[in-house]
């Protein structure tokens, strides 16, 4: 004797069945997500220190005054766990890194000062989930910030010495900047502009 289903029974375990599956769903993405963790990637960019104003060399060294702020990054950096230092192919920018590499032992990574998408690219897949600490130049510094998706800024002015930014790069590439000062306050003259400052 066939059975004839009740009206609607067809419809109930469908029902069910598909809010089943969604439960099921919602349960493996929720595991996935909270097991699979993108890490955060912290990079800390400076401009130079001081340098010495010297119009007719494209590569001065630091002047006193750059010297000692040398001194007082490596002072503020000391225990944030640096993982990786880059500098440009310039003096005043690896003077700038030498006290806090040769107080963390680091070796810094010297890349042209030109090539700010090998450098991005670089930080993003030699040290995802690291600190990195960039020094660049007054007009190096906005383009590396805004190319790890940290939004536009202005260059920074030529007397400026101690603006120092934490770009921190959350999860699925979102991007928080934070504009800190750091060492005494810049008084320096404006120099005679140059390519890279």
């Amino acid at each position: 004797m066939d059975e004839t289903p009740v009206p609607g029974t067809r419809l109930r375990t469908v029902i069910v069945f598909s809010m089943l599956f969604a439960l099921l769903a919602a349960v493996v993405a929720f595991a996935y997500f909270s097991t699979f963790k993108r890490p955060i990637t912290t990079v800390i960019l400076v401009r130079h220190a001081e340098k010495n104003i010297e119009p007719n060399n494209p590569d001065p060294d630091l002047s006193p005054a750059g010297q000692v702020r040398a001194q007082e990054l490596q002072r503020v950096l000391d225990s944030t766990g640096l993982n990786a230092i880059y500098a440009t192919n310039y003096k005043r920018t690896q003077q700038t890194v030498g006290p806090v590499a040769n107080k963390v032992g680091i070796t810094p990574t010297i890349l042209d000062a030109k090539k700010t998408p090998d450098l991005v690219n670089g930080i993003l897949n030699d040290h995802r989930g690291q600190t990195v600490l960039v020094v660049g130049h007054s007009n190096t510094v906005p383009e590396i910030i805004a190319a790890l998706g940290g939004g536009s800024s202005p260059d920074i002015p030529d007397n400026e010495y101690d603006n120092l930014f934490i770009v921190t790069i959350y999860k699925f590439g979102k991007a928080k900047v934070v504009k800190l000062k750091y060492g005494a306050p810049s008084v320096a003259p404006s120099g005679t502009p140059m390519m890279m400052r």
